[in-house]
């Protein structure tokens, strides 16, 4: 299965999307409790809302760098070279980056939303991670469906 241009699309910007995301990911997995942790994920100056906010944080982040980011990278470097096996893990990234994003909705829209705004908080902050998960999913299963463009 020979990637597309749809293929290295997806590819790239599920990396733009996601590398800002794991880089804020390793400094609460090095440092949990800084300020510096605390400024980048969540703003100047701000602190966590309660420890459950804090906990999530650090739980999603361990559950990305075990789960996710390895899926992510054999996807993606596998799709790019052909293999059909990688659509299953590509589309799985997918999966789980619409799902989790699903969940982030109910429980973090009512604290960014405000204080980043629409346009940011429908791209980057949520919408972009949204968007790439949909269309990777359903990309995935149609290129294993035969359906090519």
């Amino acid at each position: 299965m020979n990637p597309t241009l749809t293929t290295r699309a997806l590819v790239i910007f599920g990396f733009i999307t996601m590398f800002p995301l794991f880089l804020a990911q390793v400094a609460i997995l090095i440092r949990p409790e800084s300020q510096a942790t605390r400024d980048l994920l969540i703003g100047k100056g701000e602190d966590w809302r309660d420890k459950t906010h804090f906990r999530s944080a650090l739980g999603l982040a361990w559950a990305d760098w075990l789960l996710f980011v390895p899926i992510l990278l054999l996807g993606s470097i596998g799709v790019l070279l052909g293999y059909s096996w990688a659509y299953v893990l590509f589309g799985a990234a997918g999966a789980i980056s619409l799902y989790i994003n699903i969940a982030l909705w109910f429980m973090e829209k009512e604290y960014v939303y405000p204080s980043r705004g629409p346009v940011i908080y429908f791209t980057y902050y949520w919408g972009f991670f949204v968007y790439w998960g949909a269309m990777t999913l359903v990309y995935s299963v149609l290129r294993l469906a035969g359906i090519s463009f």
